[in-house]
């Protein structure tokens, strides 16, 4: 009898579990892989590259030990090629907050190990779990001038042709300040208007843009407007754990092959992967306008190769396989 009662309450609590499991995962679904994933062939004349991915380090799986062993592969290669290369983060550097102890023992034996050459040339964005403690305080100490200003996490720097800049969504998105909201868009203005090379990107944590169960972050229109003003290439984001690249588009979200900004998502640095279904992971969701493809399930990190009017993109999975190629001439 005690035997049937314990089958009887496990055979209950086995849906259960299974939809507490959706729900973490968001009906993850495993892309299969292209016929052809060939090793990734891009040369631009006077090339630089960046290299990164976002939703990076968490204790509980391997997940970011395997993509900063490809990245600091890349960077070493690409040292001994005399190819400049600086690597990004797009956010949610530890999890599930990053507090300086998860900072230091769950990001730090993997892309912040100092035997390799990651923490040497990285230049993060902020991202949600980063920002909630303290408003980022931790994070700011722990990666110091590589991260903007404190308290600000914007910034924007040169590489090769390109200008690149760094934006803080955490304030586009949860302050409560509409002075600190205007500062940031005040900056970016006279960065852009300072900096009127032919060739730009920008990256930031939140999407406008995503087919995950969010559908991207509205309060970001306002950034995307000024970027789209100003003639801005293209957009790398994190915050959604899967990879995703669009048409270029207008902010609007219309196709744009003439002046659309072309936007990526690559959360997939180590935290955990999540599908593109509701948040039960019981629905599936219609695929954002102007996503071109969606891959779930794999750990990889986005390579852009940055020439003196055009780029290359590649996202690149940890077991060496490139499955996404982009990129276009600058506007």
């Amino acid at each position: 009898m005690r035997i049937r009662t314990r089958a009887r309450l496990l055979s209950l609590a086995l849906p259960l579990v299974v939809v507490a499991c959706e729900r973490m995962n968001y009906g993850l679904r495993e892309t299969p892989p292209p016929p052809d994933a060939p090793p990734e062939k891009i040369a631009l004349t006077g090339a630089v590259v960046l290299i990164g991915a976002g939703d990076i380090a968490d204790c509980g799986n391997e997940g970011d030990e395997r993509t900063a062993h490809l990245i600091d592969s890349v960077l070493k290669a690409n040292a001994t090629a005399k190819l400049e290369t600086v690597v990004f983060a797009v956010g949610d550097i530890a999890y599930p907050s990053a507090t300086e102890r998860q900072l230091r023992r769950c990001f730090g034996p993997s892309w912040g190990d100092t035997t390799k050459g990651i923490m040497k040339v990285i230049r993060p964005a902020i991202g949600n779990h980063d920002y909630q403690v303290d408003r980022g305080a931790p994070y700011y100490r722990y990666f110091g001038s590589r991260a903007g200003p404190a308290g600000k996490g914007y910034y924007s720097y040169d590489l090769g042709d390109w200008h690149v800049i760094v934006l803080n969504s955490e304030i586009a998105v949860e302050s409560p300040s509409t002075m600190e909201r205007k500062e940031q868009e005040d900056w970016l203005k006279k960065d852009l208007d300072d900096h009127k090379k032919h060739c730009t990107l920008a990256y930031f944590h939140f999407p406008l843009f995503s087919s995950s169960f969010r559908q991207g972050i509205p309060a970001m229109l306002p950034i995307w407007t000024m970027l789209y003003d100003a003639n801005v290439e293209l957009v790398i984001n994190g915050h959604d754990h899967h990879y995703e690249r669009f048409l270029p588009q207008t902010p609007a979200g219309v196709a744009d092959s003439v002046r659309g900004i072309e936007q990526i998502i690559v959360g997939t640095g180590g935290a955990q992967l999540r599908g593109l279904r509701s948040r039960f992971g019981l629905r599936t969701r219609s695929l954002a306008s102007n996503s071109v493809l969606q891959i779930q399930g794999h750990f990889g990190v986005l390579k852009i190769t940055l020439g003196k009017d055009e780029y290359r993109t590649a996202f690149m999975t940890t077991d060496g396989r490139v499955w996404d190629r982009g990129g276009r001439k600058c506007h």
